[in-house]
């Protein structure tokens, strides 16, 4: 009789552990929000700054449901999200394709490796005035441009991932018979995917600079970049703040949503990094 009560107790106690963790988590996932919202809030109402320059954060949720409401943030989000979606599906496949071919290749690593070493510093925005020039203005050469240079972290990150494979995997899975293919499917690409998608978080967040930035240069009619140059003709903080906002919740949105799901799905599960 005792045991069954002390197992009833137990079984209660736990979802109340649980959703007390949960909020542990929530509050302190929320803290640094909290802080900054309060700096930006003391700093907006001391006058610092002219009003209009820094508007308190009610201001820029004003803005923020009222270009929403209206349909003009939606929009321009689309545009923005569509472009970045092209550039970066260039880059993770190419630049995957890349990094893995020099990491599997000495000849390839050779030839490949001087020119990623030479073009991976120069600033992407250098980049944009030749694409301009090449492919003319509009979508097609931002989603270039975007691609091409997100590509290098992700080529970077590829190649040292396929060379830090423990070489004992690979002589182990040799000595089993292994071919090429079961190598690679079994053993080079799961060691080197913590690597990749390193790479594949830097290479997003090098395609999200470089789109904002040559969407106020491509002559893209619409795009958060051209949203947030625009308001500044204007002096229109809080419409730039709230263009801002929503990339920074598209980058969390991606963060949690894609990239922890493939995370949890692969190296997690395969017990190659703690979760």
């Amino acid at each position: 009789m005792q045991d069954a009560v002390t197992a009833i107790a137990i079984a209660d106690a736990a979802p109340a552990g649980r959703g007390a963790e949960r909020w542990r988590l929530a509050a302190r996932n929320i803290f640094p929000f909290a802080v900054v919202g309060t700096i930006w809030e003391i700093v907006a109402w001391a006058g610092v700054f002219p009003h209009r320059l820094f508007p308190p954060l009610e201001e820029v949720a004003l803005s923020f449901v009222n270009l929403t409401i209206s349909g003009v943030l939606p929009h321009h989000t689309i545009e923005t999200v569509l472009r970045l979606l092209g550039g970066f599906a260039l880059a993770a496949v190419f630049g995957t394709a890349i990094g893995v071919m020099m990491g599997r290749s000495r000849r390839a690593e050779d030839i490949l490796l001087p020119l990623v070493s030479i073009g991976a510093p120069i600033p992407g925005l250098a980049y944009a005035p030749l694409f301009l020039l090449w492919f003319g203005l509009g979508n097609f050469s931002s989603v270039l441009l975007v691609g091409f240079v997100a590509a290098f972290p992700v080529i970077f990150n590829s190649w040292t991932g396929v060379k830090a494979v423990k070489e004992i995997w690979v002589r182990s899975a040799l000595s089993m018979g292994a071919d090429d293919k079961r190598l690679f499917r079994y053993v080079i690409l799961p060691g080197a995917l913590p690597y990749i998608l390193t790479g594949l978080r830097l290479g997003l967040a090098q395609a999200w600079r470089i789109l904002v930035a040559v969407e106020m240069l491509a002559a893209v009619p619409w795009g958060l970049g051209w949203l947030i140059f625009g308001a500044r003709k204007f002096l229109n903080t809080d419409a730039m703040m709230a263009g801002i906002a929503v990339i920074a919740i598209i980058g969390l949105l991606l963060e949690k949503y894609v990239f922890q799901k493939i995370e949890n799905y692969t190296v997690v599960r395969w017990g190659m990094v703690a979760k």
